[in-house]
């Protein structure tokens, strides 16, 4: 009599292992995680993804990015020496290349450490006035490309990058955005959101990246829709419409990118474009940093002052409706991702 072998089974992720996972920021994805101008040669020290990162530039001002952490002992690397496309460990110095891979241990040359990739590394893009890293779960030889909305990539458009930093969890600065209603009362006295109805119907349609979010008959009155796409990054677009006095370029078109730093942070990138060329260009560019920039401001210190101010659990203790089935949409949407990717993992 044989007795059957039971073939042991894979557990299936749980919404808290999902939520987990979101939290932290899926994995191959690219996310911007500082202004280009953050970054010199000295290497600068910031927590994005989950991670502690050292990003340094070379001779050539070429990004790099490793993991802050030494794999001798753990000493931070960004309080190293920078040796161009490496960065020399201040404790016993450990030289680590950008690649993760540990080039020399002067202590001990010849030990098994060097020649290791001991240290993770993040590729590398500089676009858009920012600084990008691909989150990828295990090293990739060669990332794919980081696709971005023209208005930030073609120079038909001209864009001024905003970046602030939340308190709280980046899922709700999305939850934000992906609200085009919030835009008739949070911002009621905005030079740009002040017309348009407080009651609309709304509808969800697909688009070629993602789906767009949008009142039912009404354009171009008031932040009427949110789009949100995935090619290689997430992203999220509206536009409000200007008054004449806002000068040329037709309706203010608003890129927003959210990284988290922990569950308490987030890193918000907002990129304020036009599509205005030649002396159109330098008008629009003169009125947005002499007139403009500053109403902008107050816009996002609004959304500020809620999202900060709500219960970390807010969205435990919800009774949503129709103007959320956008926000709705995307939540599921992301909770799908973050189940392949756990799924696939196991």
């Amino acid at each position: 009599m044989t007795t059957a072998t039971a073939t042991p089974t894979t557990p299936t992720p749980t919404a808290a292992d999902v939520d987990k996972l979101l939290e932290r920021g899926l994995y191959d994805l690219w996310y911007p995680i500082c202004p280009s101008h953050f970054v010199k040669e000295r290497p600068v020290s910031m927590r994005r993804l989950g991670y502690k990162i050292a990003v340094w530039r070379d001779a050539n001002g070429k990004a790099h990015a490793l993991e802050d952490h030494c794999p001798h002992r753990g000493a931070p690397l960004s309080m190293g020496v920078n040796l161009g496309d490496r960065l020399a460990c201040p404790y016993h110095g450990i030289e680590v290349r950008c690649d993760g891979t540990v080039t020399k241990v002067p202590a001990s040359p010849g030990c098994t450490l060097e020649g290791s990739r001991a240290t993770r590394s993040f590729h590398v893009i500089e676009a858009a006035e920012s600084i990008w890293i691909y989150n990828s779960r295990d090293h990739v030889e060669t990332p794919p490309p980081l696709n971005l909305p023209e208005e930030i990539s073609s120079p038909e458009w001209s864009s001024f990058l905003c970046y602030v930093e939340w308190r709280g969890d980046y899922r709700y600065v999305a939850d934000n955005v992906m609200d085009p209603m919030h835009g008739s009362f949070v911002h009621k006295q905005s030079h740009s959101m002040s017309e348009g109805d407080i009651s609309a119907k709304f509808k969800l349609r697909k688009t070629d990246s993602g789906f767009m979010f949008e009142k039912d008959g009404q354009r171009d009155v008031n932040f009427d829709w949110t789009e949100w796409g995935d090619t290689g990054t997430q992203w999220m677009r509206l536009a409000i419409p200007y008054p004449k006095t806002g000068g040329p370029g037709g309706s203010f078109t608003v890129i927003g990118s959210y990284t988290p730093v922990s569950p308490q942070l987030s890193v918000v990138f907002f990129w304020r474009c036009r599509k205005v060329s030649g002396w159109q260009r330098d008008v629009w560019r003169f009125l947005y940093r002499n007139r403009l920039e500053q109403r902008h401001w107050v816009v996002l210190e609004q959304d500020r002052v809620m999202l900060e101010t709500m219960e970390p659990d807010a969205n435990q203790r919800e009774h949503l409706y129709e103007h959320d089935i956008g926000l709705s949409r995307l939540r599921k949407t992301m909770q799908n991702m973050a189940l392949k990717q756990l799924t696939a993992a196991k």
